[in-house]
């Protein structure tokens, strides 16, 4: 069965969650003190795998404490409902018991909360008695005399009734009672209630919190275990032991040193191979299980009896040093995988729902993302995931559908004192602050800079006119069979020499294959010399324009012949005949080589009638109007020239 909705209710900061879907994998997106972590406590409450119970004092909100018996009439306050969709094993598994066509439908709910009679979970479940009964009269093949005893009679507790007041029942009469008998209160529902029941997954809960211990001593381990004493960071060091395929009382009965050294090995192994599928930060790390007998000057209980410690060697550095030692993120990943894998091995846990409070907390964000890809494939194929998170780097973006928002809601009033709804469940992410959608836009803007633009072969220019001139006549050339942009490049606007670095740092975990042709002035010579002694491009992948032009200032624009890029500005700005361009006025408007910085000079002594000029103009221009580049004259030819020597150039860096 599947855990489909849930709502929670009067536990700590949430008043009323409202109901919102589950799925596979739910993703809880807040700020800080939102109330997350009350959610999941709340859920967890319904079946925990771990002991855990709601406790009114605490749990229930502080504000009501008072008011309990005005606002819940029934002497009960409802804190988590949750409804459910059974799968066809399910309903087999009751229809083995009762028969056929006994449940109404395939969903139903559980609720508990406050001051429950016998802390008993409800269940809301449709169950057709009547069906029940009449299966079981065909079962026990009860003939007509015999079924006059149950006339008018609809469920189980009435047929216990009726049989019960039969004086002599037949063999047949007497097998159907106790067949009715074997449920709960001779209620059909309770019936199908238990085969469900222990069905039913648990909630298994961990924190960011939850650390496993580094360092135990066997004996006093032992103890604990026995004394049911053992704590948070213990446990999780037996379910290591455990999960490698070891027990705390394999290790004591140890006799032999190389029994206890291989025993010790092949845990280690196990989980090193585990561990290092899934934890990118550094894969020369190796998990060493080390087994010594206490030493007189270690602090107790380590000092006496026989001492396990887990050590962490790197492989790089030829050295261990205690789990505990290690960062904090490793410690909590570490400790979450030997909480999981034992999980799966403990009865009645293998279909469990994994709530997780913050994972990762303590994670670089790879290492966030290492942990999300675990999630997705180890955890999905058999446990249903409900996550808590503000990291941008948790929340799923290939799974938005799976995200809701969580907020501690309070309206303001002017003049009167702020309404306290408490904490909200969104899917509806257009309803709630900026604070609490951060997560979800950082995750949102690190996607799309990871994806925009961005191609396997990456082409870095200035900007957007620059990508529109040479593509314009990138389709000119290949119109004519000459040598165009390959199609593998992705053009890209990096937006000027001082953003190309940050750039290329930024993407480079993308592996792509980065070029790049830049503007170049008199004041860039030295920028493009650091970048280049940088090493952040590959050799020869860095170009400025002056390698095309055989100027020292260029820009694309000066792939241009000059009489065509005149033509493209009479057309792009049409100014009036007494300033139409000229090669010649273009050419003394301003004493650089480079065509840009006369223009931007000769339009200054344009009339006001005429658009201010920009980069952009003479471009849009030449995208509406290719054909001018059809022609066979010099100027275009020439054009044509300079672009397709950039070109072949380029294609020749494409990597395959």
């Amino acid at each position: 069965m599947k855990l489909v909705k849930v709502r929670v209710q009067n536990y700590r900061s949430v008043e009323d969650s409202g109901e919102f879907e589950v799925g596979d994998l739910t993703c809880l997106v807040g700020k800080n003190e939102a109330g997350k972590t009350a959610l999941l406590s709340a859920i967890r409450g319904l079946r925990p795998s771990q002991p855990f119970e709601f406790d009114e004092a605490i749990d229930y909100p502080r504000r009501f404490a008072t008011r309990f018996d005005d606002r819940h009439e029934d002497g009960t306050a409802e804190v988590i409902r949750t409804w459910w969709r059974l799968d066809s094993s399910d309903i087999a598994a009751v229809e083995r018991k009762f028969g056929k066509g006994v449940l109404r439908s395939d969903t139903f709910q559980i609720h508990f909360g406050f001051r429950y009679d016998d802390n008993k979970r409800i269940w809301d479940i449709d169950v057709d008695s009547e069906k029940v009964l009449e299966n079981m009269l065909s079962k026990h093949a009860l003939d007509a005399t015999e079924r006059n005893a149950l006339h008018g009679v609809t469920n189980g507790l009435g047929a216990d009734t009726a049989l019960s007041a039969v004086a002599q029942r037949t063999p047949k009469q007497e097998a159907l009672l106790q067949e009715i008998k074997q449920c709960r209160g001779s209620s059909f529902t309770v019936g199908v209630i238990d085969v469900l029941s222990a069905r039913q997954p648990k909630f298994f809960f961990t924190s960011h919190f939850e650390r496993m211990s580094g360092m135990v001593s066997i004996q006093k381990l032992q103890q604990d275990k026995q004394n049911k004493a053992v704590s948070v960071g213990d446990q999780i060091f037996l379910a290591f032991l455990e999960y490698a395929g070891t027990t705390l009382e394999e290790l004591l009965e140890v006799d032999r040193r190389e029994t206890l050294k291989a025993t010790c090995e092949a845990a280690s192994n196990e989980i090193t191979e585990e561990i290092f599928q899934f934890w990118s930060q550094n894969n020369a790390l190796e998990v060493i299980i080390d087994i010594d007998s206490g030493k007189a000057k270690d602090p107790a209980p380590f000092n006496t009896g026989t001492v396990a410690e887990i050590r962490i060697k790197n492989n790089n550095h030829k050295a261990t040093l205690p789990l505990s030692e290690r960062s904090a993120g490793f410690v909590w990943f570490f400790s979450f995988l030997a909480q999981f894998k034992q999980l799966r091995k403990t009865p009645g846990n293998s279909n469990a729902i994994v709530l997780l409070d913050e994972p990762g907390l303590t994670l670089h964000g790879k290492a966030q993302g290492d942990l999300l890809r675990y999630v997705v494939e180890r955890l999905l194929p058999d446990h249903q995931v409900i996550f808590t998170t503000h990291s941008p780097f948790m929340v799923p973006m290939d799974r938005l559908a799976d995200v809701r928002i969580v907020e501690d809601v309070v309206i303001e009033k002017q003049g009167k004192r702020p309404e306290v709804q408490g904490t909200k469940v969104r899917s509806d992410v257009l309803e709630v602050n900026n604070d609490t959608l951060f997560p979800l836009q950082g995750a949102l803007g690190y996607e799309v800079t990871q994806s925009l633009f961005i191609g396997a072969n990456t082409w870095l220019v200035e900007g957007p006119s620059d990508i529109l001139y040479l593509q314009v006549v990138s389709q000119a050339l290949a119109k004519r069979r000459r040598t165009a942009l390959d199609p593998k490049w992705t053009l890209c606007p990096s937006g000027g020499i001082d953003k190309i670095a940050p750039f290329v740092r930024l993407f480079g975990g993308n592996r792509i294959n980065v070029a790049v042709l830049s503007d170049i002035a008199n004041g860039d010579k030295t920028k493009i010399e650091n970048l280049k002694k940088a090493d952040i491009l590959k050799a020869g992948h860095f170009y400025t324009c002056s390698d095309f032009t055989n100027q020292s200032e260029s820009d694309v624009e000066d792939l241009f012949d000059i009489d065509l890029f005149v033509e493209m500005l009479n057309g792009a700005y049409n100014p009036p005949v007494t300033n139409v361009v000229t090669k010649e006025a273009l050419m003394a408007a301003a004493p650089t080589a480079r065509i840009v910085k006369k223009a931007e000079a000769l339009f200054k002594l344009m009339p006001t009638t005429v658009a201010e000029f920009d980069h952009f103009g003479a471009a849009r221009w030449l995208l509406e109007n290719p054909s001018v580049l059809d022609a066979d004259s010099p100027a275009v030819q020439a054009t044509l020239d300079s672009f397709e020597e950039v070109f072949k150039t380029f294609n020749a860096l494409v990597a395959s």
